[in-house]
């Protein structure tokens, strides 16, 4: 495994991190944990180097503090740093900050975070965070020992990262989404530059786009990829263009799969900063025009928008829809979308109440995709 410092912090990381969002779970359904084996992957990464393990309150529907905690039980709790997220949307009153924070102390079954931060901070949610305190509540908890550390995680404008960071002297890291695609979305490169100059350590969500580009390419992209001298699954190839980055100090992963770890720790033993020649680099652009021609959709399937109230599946809904441009609209995917989404959760019954578009961290105007949907995958006579 190879290390990085974190930030101005006293303390080298490992370039993989495990995400807790996507761990393996039963029948479908995200609330239902596989323990057994997401204890396993967790204990796996651990004794092959990991040493940050990221969760939030809200995670498989508020599960996977829980299954964090019994993962780092015998022992594994003193090999890493444990990282959550106070649900910021919630926070309504200065009393909420201890309430939710001793409810993720027993749910992780721990007596202190290492690193906690704010989550999703956006523009509706950073004025009212400040106006209620959560500084002064931060300096107070540190000192009953229940957080170490405070940072942040970002999902808004650039604009915004920077007002936030006008503060960063309260922050020691924060958590920004970066993968080849999104060089300019949210905070972006612009961002991370900005962070690490401040001596901020950065931590990198979504390296793969929530899956989205460690699946088989197109041909299109298969193509460019072939180029390389240095051949590399595409889960790596997005992968190693995060741990290029001198500036990045860990790269989460939400791993689902055990072979997903055990890929990504061999990914992770390989990495480094200028790893990547110059002709690959230029790759990546090649792979990116290519995607974007094909109608590349954001969506990372983060579930954030779930439950719909029209029992929409949402995430399932942009996932055929981004593979039906991925693989140049093969005239039997109709018959193929009809199997997996039934009348009931199609995009038929959405009311445009955009109560999704209001949680989806990347602002996707989803009521407009599911329009297109409609169009594209009418109701079977």
């Amino acid at each position: 495994m190879k290390y990085r410092q974190f930030g101005q912090l006293d303390w080298k990381v490992s370039v993989l991190g495990f995400g807790a969002m996507r761990l393996p779970v039963i029948g479908g359904d995200t609330s239902k944990i596989d323990e057994p084996e997401s204890i396993k992957m967790i204990r796996y990464a651990i004794d092959h180097g990991v040493n940050y393990v990221d969760t939030a309150y809200p995670y498989h529907r508020g599960q996977s503090e829980l299954l964090v905690g019994k993962a780092l039980k015998d022992g594994y709790r003193e090999k890493v740093r444990l990282a959550t997220k106070m649900p910021s949307w919630l926070i309504e009153k200065t009393e909420d900050f201890d309430q939710y924070l001793d409810e993720q102390l027993a749910k992780l079954d721990t007596t202190h975070i290492d690193y906690y931060l704010l989550h999703g901070l956006n523009k509706g949610r950073w004025p009212t965070l400040k106006e209620l305190g959560v500084f002064e509540w931060a300096e107070k908890v540190k000192k009953e020992g229940k957080i170490r550390h405070l940072g942040f995680s970002f999902h808004d404008e650039y604009s915004l990262f920077e007002q936030i960071l006008e503060d960063s002297e309260h922050f020691d890291f924060c958590q920004i989404q970066l993968n080849y695609m999104d060089t300019e979305y949210q905070a972006g490169m612009k961002g991370l530059k900005l962070a690490a100059s401040k001596g901020l350590a950065v931590v990198v969500m979504e390296p793969i786009k929530g899956g989205k580009l460690a699946v088989t390419p197109p041909e299109a992209v298969q193509a460019v990829w072939a180029k390389s001298e240095n051949p590399r699954k595409p889960a790596e190839w997005a992968l190693q263009w995060v741990w290029n980055l001198p500036e990045v100090s860990v790269v989460l992963s939400g791993m689902s799969e055990m072979y997903h770890v055990e890929e990504n720790v061999e990914y992770a033993c390989r990495s480094g900063p200028g790893t990547l020649k110059e002709y690959e680099l230029a790759l990546y652009d090649e792979a990116v025009e290519a995607y974007n021609n094909l109608g590349f959709i954001g969506c990372t399937a983060c579930m954030y928008c779930m439950p719909c109230p029209e029992g929409l599946e949402i995430p399932a809904i942009l996932g055929l829809y981004n593979e039906y441009y991925m693989k140049g609209r093969p005239s039997d995917f109709k018959e193929r979308y009809w199997e997996e989404i039934t009348p009931t959760t199609h995009a038929s019954n959405c009311v445009s109440c955009a109560e999704c578009v209001e949680k989806c961290p990347q602002n996707l105007p989803i009521p407009k995709f599911m329009s297109e949907t409609i169009r594209m995958f009418p109701k079977p006579d």
